[in-house]
């Protein structure tokens, strides 16, 4: 009877640690705090829009322009969080853009075009925007690099 109560303690103390953990990391992870500049809070600009009709279609409305937050994050990447940088002395063992799938959810139309710095449209591809990590691409046979900073990057 004393060995049954030991080990039903040790299995109940031992699952309670594990719970506590778990929940720290989860916490920790939803304590970070995302900051978005001002710029967010203006409207969208004509390049903007066409970026968003391209990727979202018929559904902008509905997906994107009724839902605040969702504008709001868009905005934040397009203005704040996506650099492209031409770096020649840069190493090339980055993820290609190529190998980024394109983001054809609500167009599926949506094809690859020729790299252009001016008119690149983040939205087309499927890059993991919501990640605590920065990451680089490398546009293919360019020494252009695409960087995604952090939504937690200040």
């Amino acid at each position: 009877m004393i060995k049954t109560l030991l080990f039903i303690g040790i299995l109940f103390f031992s699952s309670l640690t594990t719970t506590v953990n778990a929940q720290t990391a989860i916490n920790n992870l939803a304590s970070k705090t995302i900051v978005f500049n001002q710029n967010v809070k203006d409207p969208l600009n004509t390049l903007e829009k066409n970026m968003l009709k391209e990727v979202y279609g018929e559904s902008l409305q509905k997906n994107v322009l009724n839902n605040h937050q969702r504008l709001r994050s868009i905005k934040n990447i397009i203005r704040n969080r996506v650099e492209i940088l031409n770096l020649p002395n840069y190493p090339k063992n980055y993820k290609l853009l190529s190998q980024v799938t394109l983001f054809n959810k609500y167009n599926s139309s949506l094809k690859r075009e020729a790299f252009h710095k001016t008119t690149f449209n983040p939205l087309r591809y499927t890059f993991d925007f919501y990640t605590n990590k920065t990451q680089v691409f490398r546009v293919d046979n360019t020494d252009y690099y695409i960087v995604i900073k952090s939504q937690y990057q200040n």
